[in-house]
């Protein structure tokens, strides 16, 4: 075996957790695979010979990589991130296993949690991702960002206040959340609006991402309140009985894919016993580029 043949089947055993970092940082599976590929071409141009942590070196490359990438989109984008924004949903089959897409599942990150994410400057998205996600060292991300240890450790630490305040703390029990989701769907099906009341928190939140394709800005929407979310939720009969129970970055969610064609993805959060917060993706042109596992197909 070559010596680059090697050094590629040496990257290769880090890809998984790569594209795990780069997802984090970067809210989309298209541009996490880009990031793992531009931080490929860095280290195959880069004499190996002289890294000694290979795994610590690639994390910190590819969190460069995505740094880079937030910035520009920073400066791109004209307009504040819109309110109904959902990031790519990593979905998965409740019972067969991928290794690599357990290695992107591994602690998985709620949609609500990324939804929080997006909204972090770059340097603080970074600091927070790499030392509280990934238990990189303050002293390993200072010269990514620019500052020193000290800084960066403030930067990680106003990103986890705004984390900790945003994100509802959602139960763990896949068995719990099952039950919950279970009964959405009766009620949804049924269509009795007191019972779907019952199964919502009073402060939920749905969020509705549609993009540019479908009915305008009008179809993207977020809708606060337990009454509100099931006047919503009223509309989804139609869909129920196409609907599969699904993981949704982690959780159980639904997929709405006729045919095996992808119309929706929805995450769900569970906790104390009802659905606190509600994020569909419906955006055509997203979810053309998304993977739907065969089970669920």
């Amino acid at each position: 075996m070559s010596d680059s043949e090697l050094l590629a089947e040496r990257f290769e055993e880090h890809r998984g957790h790569l594209r795990a970092v780069a997802y984090r940082m970067l809210g989309s599976l298209a541009e996490a695979e880009d990031a793992v590929q531009e931080t490929w071409l860095k280290l195959s141009r880069t004499d190996a010979g002289d890294i000694r942590n290979l795994g610590g070196w690639l994390t910190t490359v590819v969190g460069r990589v995505c740094l880079d990438m937030l910035r520009s989109r920073t400066a791109r984008r004209e307009d504040p991130l819109d309110d109904t924004f959902v990031p790519d949903p990593l979905i998965r089959p409740l019972t067969r296993t991928d290794p690599e897409q357990e290695v992107l599942q591994a602690d998985s990150v709620g949609l609500a949690l990324m939804i929080v994410l997006e909204t972090l400057e770059p340097a603080e998205r970074l600091a927070f991702v790499l030392h509280d996600m990934f238990t990189v060292p303050f002293d390993d991300i200072a010269p990514i960002v620019d500052r020193s240890s000290a800084a960066t450790r403030q930067l990680a630490s106003r990103a986890r206040r705004r984390v900790q305040g945003a994100t509802p703390s959602a139960d763990p029990d896949l068995g719990r959340q099952r039950e919950v989701v279970d009964a959405f769907l009766a009620a949804s099906h049924a269509g009795d609006f007191e019972a779907l009341v019952a199964v919502l928190h009073p402060d939920v939140v749905l969020r509705v991402d549609s993009g540019a394709l479908v009915g305008g800005a009008a179809a993207s929407k977020v809708v606060r309140g337990a009454k509100g979310v099931a006047e919503q939720a009223m509309l989804f009969r139609q869909f129920a009985p196409t609907a599969r129970v699904a993981l949704v970055n982690g959780a159980l969610g639904f997929v709405n894919a006729p045919d095996g064609r992808l119309q929706s993805v929805m995450g769900v959060t569970v906790a104390d016993g009802r659905i606190v917060a509600m994020h569909i993706l419906a955006d055509p042109e997203r979810l053309a580029g998304l993977e739907l596992p065969d089970a669920l197909g």
